[in-house]
């Protein structure tokens, strides 16, 4: 049984056409899948699916065989923005997935500290996210997204806006991080190099179809250098030419 499975998954708002058309895609734990496409190809609308925060209008979404129907504790979500709370500190964002359920204990407390650690920010929880850098905010939002310790984590071009050494950063922190728990991760990109630099598997998503399936045959921990290597740049030109050139039928993943 796959960790997630997503059957033949749909969405329609009233009056128009699919924007989510029968997708099928499998995760195996703790893998770590990109998802990339044109804008409008429907790949957040297919995030939200998976994190039950849109119904589909067909289909199913299952994680560890139970079928997804609302939002979970198991399943973390980082926005396109860090969607932190100006009022609250570094501390309190990120504890906010706890406190919102129970009291926060002392050993939430340790957690929050050992992942502000992690993700560089020691020193910092006493400060405001408009104290904060772009980078460090992201950070933040990461860190409050597995404070839970979530199964799944679903992640929408959350450094998108960042520039391209912040960014490379993070995906460094993201992967160190993700290792370590075992996350199982399905991240949307615009960015071709992005997606095969985070993930074990790629998908090219268009007109709502997954229409290009592709292991990353890269090996693991990767680090700066693979990036310039001959075999990373025959990865991305291989996403390249699928997203110019799409199949008429989707690959079975």
């Amino acid at each position: 049984m796959s960790f997630v499975a997503i059957d033949g998954a749909s969405f329609a708002y009233q009056g128009g056409g699919d924007v989510v058309d029968r997708v099928d895609w499998t995760i195996g734990e703790g893998e770590f899948h990109c998802l990339v496409g044109r804008s409008g190809c429907g790949k957040t609308t297919l995030l939200k699916i998976a994190a039950g925060l849109l119904p589909p209008t067909q289909g199913s979404v299952h994680i560890q065989g139970l079928e997804v129907r609302a939002p979970k504790s198991q399943i973390g979500f980082v926005f396109q923005t860090p969607t932190l709370l100006d009022w609250l500190t570094v501390m309190d964002n990120v504890l906010l997935p706890v406190s919102l359920k129970r009291a926060v204990r002392p050993g939430d407390r340790d957690k929050m500290s050992e992942l502000l650690s992690l993700m560089g920010l020691d020193g910092l929880t006493a400060r405001h996210p408009f104290e904060l850098s772009g980078g460090q905010q992201s950070r933040v939002a990461i860190a409050r997204a597995l404070i839970t310790e979530p199964l799944v984590l679903l992640m929408d071009e959350p450094f998108a806006a960042l520039d391209a050494i912040t960014r490379e950063e993070l995906q460094d922190d993201l992967l160190h991080l993700c290792d370590m728990r075992k996350t199982t991760v399905l991240f949307v990109t615009h960015d071709i190099a992005e997606a095969i630099y985070l993930g074990d598997r790629v998908a090219v998503m268009e007109q709502g179809r997954i229409r290009h399936d592709q292991i990353v045959d890269l090996a693991r921990p990767r680090d700066h250098d693979v990036r310039f290597s001959a075999a990373f740049n025959a990865q991305c030109l291989e996403v390249r030419k699928a997203m110019n050139n799409p199949v008429t039928e989707k690959s079975t993943p």
